[in-house]
Parts: structure tokens; sequence; C-alpha cells
């Protein structure tokens, strides 16, 4: 929360745990001043249930201890690989861009393709995931680690073609259709944060203290959820239109808007 901050201080830095099924927020966690990401997730885990689900974290929650967090609360982990975890990136990087590997996990039905259209260009995802991860030196550092994926995303727009990789592990055995789900679904937190600060402007807010700008926050969460639901005149109307339109008459719209 970028405008929470005095002269000198820290802004208020806010750890969520986001529902992708559901559209809502299970929890949220504020990070010490003194700490960081990486000690407030574990805590944040601790307090809501992950039993028999996916969790996906960006690259700087991939930590031994956050994987084991995860499995102690019997829940399975898709952790996004970057250069933080440096070796462990080159190797799966290295092995799952083999071309000769990728033909025989598509051959062998490890791969999944999906073509979308969007903002005028074309998405090509294509999943590739593994569970012969033997040969990894750092295997046994990570609990429950059972497999490796990648997602190759080439992007078509107005003849030109450019191709982003992304590379994970996971405690997830084979299974293209979930590993795919929580690859793709992984954007709604990020298009959470995106709402946060454009549709709710809330990187302007200059509310300081720092419980009343969390408390804020938690409010901004439900609006979002309700507004995600809730149908004004036509489907499809945008976040920011619906807050308008809500806004020039809140009598006529309060009822429906309270019964979700």
């Amino acid at each position: 929360m970028r405008s929470n901050k005095r002269k000198g201080g820290k802004p208020n830095h806010i750890i969520t745990a986001w529902s992708r099924e559901d559209g809502f927020s299970l929890g949220q966690k504020v990070v010490n001043t003194k700490s960081n990401e990486i000690t407030a997730i574990p805590e944040l885990l601790e307090k809501i249930r992950i039993k028999g689900q996916a969790v996906t974290i960006d690259a700087m929650g991939t930590q031994t201890a956050i994987a084991e967090k995860i499995r102690a609360k019997h829940g399975d982990y898709v952790l996004a690989l970057k250069e933080n975890q440096k070796n462990l990136y080159e190797d799966v990087k290295l092995f799952l861009n083999e071309e000769s590997e990728k033909k025989k996990l598509r051959e062998n039905g490890k791969y999944k393709k999906t073509v979308e259209k969007a903002h005028g260009q074309i998405e090509i995802r294509e999943y590739y995931q593994t569970e012969e991860i033997r040969w990894l030196a750092q295997k046994k550092e990570w609990k429950g680690f059972k497999s490796i994926g990648m997602e190759e995303k080439t992007i078509q727009k107005e003849g030109r073609e450019r191709k982003e990789w992304r590379y994970y592990i996971s405690s997830l055995k084979e299974d293209m259709e979930l590993f795919s789900r929580a690859v793709r679904g992984h954007w709604s937190v990020e298009s959470m944060h995106w709402h946060l600060d454009v549709t709710f402007k809330e990187d302007a807010n200059t509310t300081l203290d720092k419980q009343a700008a969390e408390n804020l926050n938690i409010i901004r969460k439900w609006c979002l959820s309700i507004l995600k639901m809730v149908e004004i005149f036509r489907p499809n109307l945008s976040m920011k239109k619906k807050r308008f339109v809500i806004s020039m008459n809140p009598a006529e719209f309060i009822e429906q808007v309270l019964n979700f």
C-alpha cells in the first residue's frame, strides 16, 4: 500500500491467500517491518485450511520451509522457479527445454495445449509435466516433491511472435488438467492486486494509520468479491463501471448487492 507511510517509514505490505475458485480472500497477513514475505507466508498458511488444496506461490515463496509447511497441513504446492533458486531453476530449465524430452512428454500424454484470443492477440499455452526427477540433486531438500513442469507461452500479435517460459516444482503427481489449472489460475491473485491498485486506487490512498489502512484493504477485497458476482444492467460490465453505476444510485442497488 504505497501511500501508507510517513517520511522514512514503510508502507503496509500485505500477503493475501486468495481463492481462485471462489474469488475471495481466505486470509491475510501484514508483513512485519523487520521481516519479509518469506517469514510471513508460513504464518498465514498456519491460519487457513489448505487440506486437499493446491497452493500456488510466486518465486519469492519457493522456499523449502514453505513447501514443508504446505505438506504438513496436507496441501499440495505448485511453486514458481526463478533465479532465487538458481541451481534448481537452471537444471529444470535445461531438462524441460530439451527437444527430445518435450517430444517424449507430448507422445506420452504429459502435455496440454490451449489457444485463446485476448486483447487483440492470440495466446498459445503449452504445458509439460513429468515425475522423472530422480536425477535432480536437490530433490531430497523439498518435502513431498513429486514433479516438475513448464508453461511455454506463445503470443502472436500483428504478425509478430514472442515466447515466454515459466518453470515449476510441485508435490502433484502427473495430472495435466490439475497442473495446468493451477498454473493458469495463479493469474487470479495478480488480477486481485491489479483491481485494488487500478479499480480501487489503493496505492493512492493516504490513510497513515496502519490498522485503519489494513481494515480498508479488507473492505476493498469484500467489495471486489461482490462486484465479481453481481450483474448490473448487462453481463461483463467492467468493475469500474459497476462501481460508478452503484455509486450514482445506491438505494436502487443496495438490496441486490447485499444479497451476495
